[in-house]
């Protein structure tokens, strides 16, 4: 028994080393430090099971531990002797700290691998172990290549990415060029009379539009409105806001005003 205290004290050890260093040294923690202190643990258990089935210890398979006070409340003692691990000792932990077999569901799949493992001949597996060998290189390989490698291969990969489709492309050209597959109808807009089928000159600015010269004192002109009647004894003569009127729409007109 003093063995078997010892072996535990020595596990106990280990792991709140292993567990300090996940805690508070996990930045300076690499992997081989992991596997080592597993190897560590490992070892210790293996110990222990050797020494649980040597023949001068005694058999502990016919002992069992009863619990004789379950309660929600919590247990100082008992926290004092589990160094405040196990604070209370009630019906939700005792199933997990008492139990000396794993779980259902565990030992279901622990047979279904150990079936498994049987079906699979040495060769399959030597395959097996090889192919798992080779992907493992694989990506400690591309993990061990420079950023700028990848950096590299990744903008290759965006450059040789179509961005555009070349159909509507082509489509596009075609109809800026040659107005292949537009409308034939003609915009919306006023038509001058005497003039069948023409619009507006330019969208936004004055229009030209017909002025009848001359006539009545109560004839009107199309853009400036009501006109003022012609004064006797000058026949033909265009009155002042009518000039005013086509000078403002000349100008308009006028390339360097467009």
């Amino acid at each position: 028994m003093d063995s078997l205290i010892s072996l535990v004290d020595h596990v106990k050890n280990a792991l709140q080393s292993f567990i300090y260093k996940l805690e508070n040294e996990y930045e300076r923690l690499t992997w081989p430090n992991v596997l080592d202190n597993f190897a560590l643990l490992s070892g210790q258990l293996n110990t222990i099971n050797k020494l649980l089935k040597n023949e001068k210890t005694p058999s502990f398979r016919s002992q069992v531990i009863i619990p004789l006070l379950l309660s929600p409340d919590r247990d100082e003692e008992l926290a004092k002797l589990t160094e405040q691990r196990v604070p209370v000792f009630s019906h939700e932990i005792v199933p997990d700290y008492l139990r000396t077999k794993p779980d259902p569901e565990v030992e279901e799949q622990e047979k279904q691998l150990s079936t498994e493992a049987a079906r699979i001949g040495p060769d399959v597996a030597q395959k097996q172990i090889q192919t798992l060998n080779k992907m493992c290189s694989n990506l400690l390989e591309k993990l061990n290549n420079p950023r700028e490698d990848r950096d590299a291969e990744s903008a290759a990969s965006r450059q040789n990415k179509a961005f555009f489709n070349a159909g509507d492309t082509n489509a596009l050209v075609a109809a800026v060029a040659f107005g292949k597959g537009l409308s034939k109808c003609r915009p919306p807009g006023p038509v001058a009379p005497g003039h069948p089928g023409q619009g507006p000159i330019m969208s936004g600015g004055p229009t030209l539009q017909q002025v009848t010269v001359g006539g009545g004192a109560g004839q009107q002109a199309g853009l400036g409105g009501p006109v003022a009647p012609q004064q006797q004894g000058q026949p033909g003569k265009m009155p002042s806001s009518i000039k005013t009127n086509i000078k403002s729409a000349s100008a308009s007109m006028h390339p360097y005003n467009r």
